[in-house]
This record gives C-alpha cells, sequence and structure tokens, in this order.
C-alpha cells in the first residue's frame, strides 16, 4: 500500500517511463498511457488483491485485471513492472524485436501479469465477463477488473457484452471507461457520439459511478466504493474522467498524441515536466 504522497510520485514515475519508453521504441500510444497513469497506479499499489510471485494465467485466488484498450500497454507494463511481475529495466524493450513487450500486449512470450492478447477493440469485456462467471463457478471471491477506451465503445461486442452482463447480473465485475473525449480520429463526440452513458449502461443493468481519474485520492475512493457495491446483483460501471496526455502541457487533450511517440526535443522537454522521482527510471 502507498500513502497518498507515494501514489502521486509513483504516478509521475510511470509516466515518465512511459515517456521514455516510447521515445526510444520510436513508437506508440503515448496520450491515453499518460491519462491513465493515475488509476494504473492506485490499482496495482493499493486496490487490486494480486501477488506477482504466484501470477496464473487462470487467476484464481486473486483478482484480476483485462486491459481492453491494448494500445496503452505502455502504462500498463511500467506498473506491472514496479509492482514486482518483471524486472524493471526489461522496460526498454519495448516495441523491440525479440521482446516480451510488444506494442500490444500478448501472451505468446508468456509475460507475467498478461492474460489475454488486447489492442483488437471491443473484446475485453467479453473476456472480463468469461473470467468472472468462471470465478462464481468456481467458489472464488475475487474480483475482475477491465479498462476500456471510450472510443472503444463504438464497438457492436461492447454492447452485446454489457447486455449479457446486466442480464446475468455478474456482480463481481468493475468495468472502467477512460472518458478523455478523443480517439486516434478526433473527438469522441464528432467520430461516434456517444450520448448519455450513464443513462445507457444503467437501462443495461449496471450501477455507474464516476471519477476523477487524474485525482488519484478520488481514483482510490471511488474504486473502494465500487468493490463495496459488488455482490449486490449488478456489475459496475466507472465512468472515469481524464485529460489525454494529463502531465504534459503540450500533449494535453489533442488527439495527436493519441499514437504518436515524442521525438527528442518532445522527450527531453516532457521529462522536465515529469520530475524525477524516489523510485528512480530504469
Amino acid at each position: 500500500m502507498l500513502q497518498t504522497e507515494q501514489l502521486r510520485q509513483m504516478s509521475t514515475q510511470v509516466r515518465r517511463d512511459v515517456i521514455r519508453m516510447i521515445h526510444s521504441a520510436k513508437s506508440g500510444h503515448t496520450g491515453g498511457s499518460l491519462g491513465c497513469a493515475d488509476f494504473m497506479t492506485v490499482l496495482y499499489f493499493n486496490v487490486l488483491e494480486h501477488d506477482p510471485k504466484t501470477f496464473s494465467i487462470d487467476g484464481k485466488g486473486q483478482d484480476v485485471f483485462f486491459l481492453s484498450n491494448g494500445h496503452i500497454a505502455p502504462v500498463w507494463y511500467s506498473v506491472l513492472a514496479r509492482t514486482g511481475y518483471f524486472p524493471i529495466p526489461e522496460l526498454g524493450t519495448l516495441r523491440k524485436l525479440g521482446s516480451r513487450l510488444q506494442g500490444h500486449p500478448s501472451i505468446s512470450r508468456q509475460l507475467p501479469g498478461i492474460r489475454m492478447a488486447s489492442g483488437s477493440l471491443g473484446q475485453g469485456l467479453s473476456n472480463a465477463i468469461g473470467m468472472a462467471l468462471a470465478k462464481k463457478m468456481d467458489g472464488d471471491s475475487h474480483l475482475v477488473f477491465s479498462l476500456h477506451g471510450d472510443g472503444e465503445l463504438e464497438e457492436g461486442q461492447i454492447w452485446e457484452a454489457a447486455m449479457f452482463a446486466g442480464a446475468k447480473k455478474v456482480d463481481n465485475l468493475i468495468s472502467v471507461v477512460d472518458y478523455n473525449g478523443l480517439q486516434i480520429d478526433g473527438a469522441v463526440k464528432d467520430v461516434m457520439d456517444l450520448g448519455n452513458l450513464r443513462a445507457k449502461f444503467e437501462a443495461f443493468g449496471w450501477l455507474v459511478l464516476e471519477m476523477n481519474g487524474n485525482d488519484v485520492t478520488d481514483v482510490e475512493k471511488v474504486l473502494r466504493q465500487a468493490k463495496a457495491c459488488c455482490g449486490q446483483g449488478k456489475p459496475v460501471m466507472i465512468l472515469m474522467h481524464t485529460e489525454m496526455g494529463h502531465g504534459v502541457d503540450f500533449m494535453r487533450n489533442l488527439s495527436k498524441w493519441h499514437g504518436t511517440a515524442p521525438n527528442d526535443e518532445q522527450a527531453e522537454a516532457a521529462l522536465k515536466q515529469l520530475p524525477e522521482t524516489e523510485y528512480g527510471d530504469y
């Protein structure tokens, strides 16, 4: 467990990791990774009941997390390494030939912490529901978490899965939408307006919460509230309001940073805005 200031420091370190990884690889998805750093840090250090030393694909006896919007793999790799799933220096191999840290999460190289290949958008909620149902069948009281992009909600499979989870009362599932309003082609409202997401998920039988995804205190409070709501007959959906590129002023709220790597000058400028921490660079 990390205290509030430690969470902020670790979130900053995770953002430093993201910038350095993607800059070195010369490709990757920067904006959403920076925006989700606070959430991922709080989830893995303070909320998720997990043990890197006993990781298994089936996830028995532990909480399980699925990253459906797999393009933000860099932020996930950072928190996995810094919670002990694999050596921190391995972060420097992102997208390198033969690396276990592929551009999207992959299970082909058996990287600890990863249970499904993702990045083909729309599939993660179905996988999370399957794991949640398996836990119910096994008598395992642990929970399943999933993270999705708001642009990903344009995929029809998401809504089939949402309807199923509500109808079948999959109440050991907590799903989160990174609600930053941007996707690779621009503003979500211009590409495919999502309308009233709260009303839509409630109509599908979900309990809906909202939180500021760039405030570690609010993230922890709402995630714990969500856990307390499990087991009451409804899956839980959290609409997480974040800022794409959070932490770096020239990347903030710009869809062009969805899938753009910083060049040398931009990486240097970004790291100046993300001060070094006690946790140290890889």
